[in-house]
């Protein structure tokens, strides 16, 4: 959102006075409900609390993952270890890196956030001109973001070769696992950032402006992105057309369940069925597919900016299959990442599984529901995107389950985050509550970093052996 300055002065004080450039937190979620979240429960005041004991502010992205504060906790303990703890990185490296990170989504967001903290911690502003001002070890990192920000199933062991054997510009093998967790974690918050659409604090870059409020509370990039307050009339007629959805949802679990118990298909048919979601994953358009105005700011910070995820799919390229048979998290990834960096293997896993167990056993206003499947199937089929096969799940439940504006509103908040719109965040699950649809981001964002990993711990392993 582009801030149009023109000064209100205080005519007492002979100074400008900003206000808030959004509504709140988010652009998609009413302020009242994501504010009311730690009034009503004092557990969410004590993490917001600690929070900002710890980091001097509390920033929006927390205050909307508060829907979820068993979640909270989790992510805040591990991005506090991952920026501020004992590691192989330093601390300005680890902003530098997470400032490249977000970059590759343009995620202003997260990029100012991290450039203050870089400051803050020491960091050589000249780095900030551009990647090709940053240290040769740093920028030779820029090939590892590019890849494993869009198209993760191309990393061979060569490109960790690169690394580790770039004479006095090496990485030690600790020092790139930390850059891989840290590169992982920013591509997949940045698609938190811009799936729940948060806004920028107040006090940080496009949070503020000096111009008068206008009749219509909203500029015109507000529209042109479909983020303003929508056509009331437009919406209760929507509404009504989706009516019934959430009871069409369980029945389908329901029946899903009964075919389960009734028989098992063939392993040949259920590899079938993964080659046919495969495929079928790669002609999911993204939100209108548009090309992205590069944002100066933010593109300097990485390189090669026409690499995306819509290359691939648009040159129908073959996404191998990565059998998680061959190679887990639980059983390969958790310990290698807890080897060279402690404790983070921990970390990072009670992470997944929270976000991947969480339930209150709700949909919407149904109550004792078990939602397992539908997490499952969400679960598997942002994996599915990326070619990862769980050999035990029957891939012709996705279809049962997702329909196509989810699958859309997913393929683009998991592949090309920056395309989101207020309009996409609307068009799924209607009759869903907020924090639902939040839950359904943190599973997003959660099974996209855990996807990333795989195939870079296991291109360091096969370096390793």
């Amino acid at each position: 959102m582009a801030a149009c300055y023109s000064e209100i002065v205080n005519k007492d004080l002979g100074v400008s006075i900003p206000r808030p450039l959004g509504n709140g937190p988010s652009r998609f979620i009413p302020e009242k409900e994501i504010l009311q979240v730690s009034k009503v429960d004092p557990r969410v005041q004590s993490i917001f609390e600690d929070a900002f004991a710890a980091l001097g502010r509390l920033d929006n992205i927390s205050l909307v993952m508060g829907f979820h504060p068993q979640y909270l906790e989790s992510f805040l303990r591990t991005q506090h270890y991952l920026l501020q703890m004992d590691g192989p990185l330093s601390l300005h490296y680890r902003h530098y890196i997470g400032i490249m990170a977000a970059a590759r989504h343009q995620c202003s967001y997260l990029v100012n956030l991290h450039v203050n903290d870089f400051l803050q911690v020491g960091g050589d502003p000249k780095w900030l001109n551009g990647l090709d001002g940053a240290p040769q070890k740093l920028q030779a990192l820029g090939e590892l973001n590019k890849i494993l920000a869009h198209r993760p199933w191309l990393l061979t062991k060569a490109h960790i070769e690169h690394l580790l054997k770039a004479e006095e510009h090496s990485w030690s093998l600790a020092e790139l696992i930390h850059a891989v967790v840290l590169l992982t974690h920013y591509h997949s918050l940045a698609s938190f950032t811009f799936g729940c659409g948060i806004t920028p604090e107040i006090h940080s870059d496009g949070g503020h402006t000096f111009r008068p409020v206008s009749l219509s509370q909203y500029c015109v990039c507000d529209i042109a992105n479909g983020n303003g307050h929508g056509n009331d009339l437009e919406e209760r007629r929507g509404s009504h057309q989706v009516s019934g959805e959430v009871e069409v949802l369980i029945e389908r679990m329901k029946q899903l369940q009964e075919c389960r118990d009734e028989e098992e298909a063939s392993q040949e048919e259920m590899a079938t069925r993964f080659e046919r979601e495969k495929t079928e994953s790669m002609l999911v358009a993204t939100a209108e597919d548009e090309e992205c105005v590069q944002s100066r700011d933010v593109s300097r910070h990485f390189e090669d900016p026409s690499y995306g995820y819509k290359d691939f799919s648009r040159r129908g390229e073959h996404v191998p299959t990565f059998r998680v048979q061959d190679y887990s998290w639980e059983d390969h990834g958790y310990s290698l990442v807890n080897r060279l960096y402690p404790d983070v293997g921990q970390l990072l896993d009670e992470k997944f599984q929270m976000a991947y167990n969480l339930t209150y056993n709700t949909m919407a206003m149904h109550k004792d529901v078990d939602t397992s499947m539908l997490r499952r199937a969400i679960w598997n089929y942002i994996h599915c995107m990326f070619g990862i096969r769980y050999d035990d799940y029957d891939y012709g439940e996705i279809n049962q389950l997702l329909d196509r504006s989810f699958k859309v509103y997913i393929k683009t908040m998991v592949c090309s985050p920056e395309k989101t719109t207020k309009r996409m965040y609307e068009s799924f699950w209607r009759q869903f509550q907020h924090s639902e649809k939040v839950h359904v981001n943190l599973l997003l964002m959660e099974a996209r970093m855990q996807a990333e990993l795989l195939y870079a711990l296991r291109a360091i392993t096969c370096y390793m052996t």
